[in-house]
């Protein structure tokens, strides 16, 4: 499967034509042929935003999991808020994607009153109760676990991770025939973890994707500093810092 929009509809056609519901964590799955769709926001809200249109004119609503403690994107922002919103309004959920190593020494029972806390912030950061965790780049000691979270949905608890089919995309790598499995029909629950981040309308290298990322970055912060330093362009011009405003591998939506 490559990493592109075409071949992530083609995903969500192989389900439909084998049967199975879109699902998500709070519906009654028993005694039916289903998938939960799960993305976790590790890099960019703006990758995930697409990535839930796509799915909304596909007739799909999945979980997209914010990660409150990303050095990548800050979810308190006006821009991320409206961008979180609009996923909301497109009928997905959004959930909690909880990083242990953002604390110290955070054993079981740290571990999940850490995640209360910014499950309660981020439903106080969006209006919204939030119910669902995703845990980012999880230990062993935190899957092994299976976390009992009062209020809370884990979607590395013992239900989803084991009695479900797992499937990921994690760092852009299938590491089992995604699309030959839902084409089998083998298993009647499939967990399907996606990162929008590696998705583009045309295949591109893994290089080329994180590389397009950091260039974005550039002009992005660029247009930040315009917002906030008059005169910006003759302090700096911004063919300086972004050449032809969308070099090879930017992303040009950014």
């Amino acid at each position: 499967m490559k990493f592109t929009y075409q071949d992530y509809r083609m995903l969500l056609q192989f389900l439909k034509e084998q049967g199975y519901q879109i699902c998500g964590y709070h519906d009654n799955y028993a005694g039916t042929r289903c998938a939960i769709l799960r993305h976790d926001i590790d890099m960019s809200i703006e990758a995930a935003l697409e990535m839930a249109r796509l799915e909304e004119k596909n007739g799909v609503q999945s979980t997209y999991f914010v990660l409150l403690t990303s050095n990548f994107y800050n979810a308190a922002s006006a821009k991320s808020r409206s961008m979180l919103k609009e996923i909301q309004a497109l009928g997905h959920e959004i959930g909690l994607h909880f990083d242990e190593t953002a604390y110290d020494n955070a054993g079981e029972g740290v571990m999940v009153k850490y995640i209360l806390q910014e499950c309660g912030f981020l439903s106080t950061l969006l209006d919204t109760q939030v119910s669902t965790v995703s845990m980012h780049r999880p230990s062993r000691a935190a899957l092994e676990a299976d976390l009992q979270i009062p209020g809370i949905v884990n979607s590395y608890g013992k239900t989803f991770f084991r009695e479900f089919k797992y499937l990921s995309d994690s760092r852009r790598h299938w590491r089992e025939p995604v699309l030959d499995i839902i084409r089998s029909g083998m298993y009647d629950h499939l967990h399907i973890l996606t990162h929008a981040f590696w998705y583009r309308e045309h295949e591109e290298t893994i290089s080329e994707s994180v590389g397009g990322f950091i260039c974005s970055a550039n002009r992005e912060r660029y247009y930040e500093m315009k917002e906030n330093i008059s005169n910006m362009e003759e302090i700096l011009p911004v063919s300086e810092i972004c050449p032809e405003m969308t070099p090879p591998g930017c992303w040009a939506s950014l």
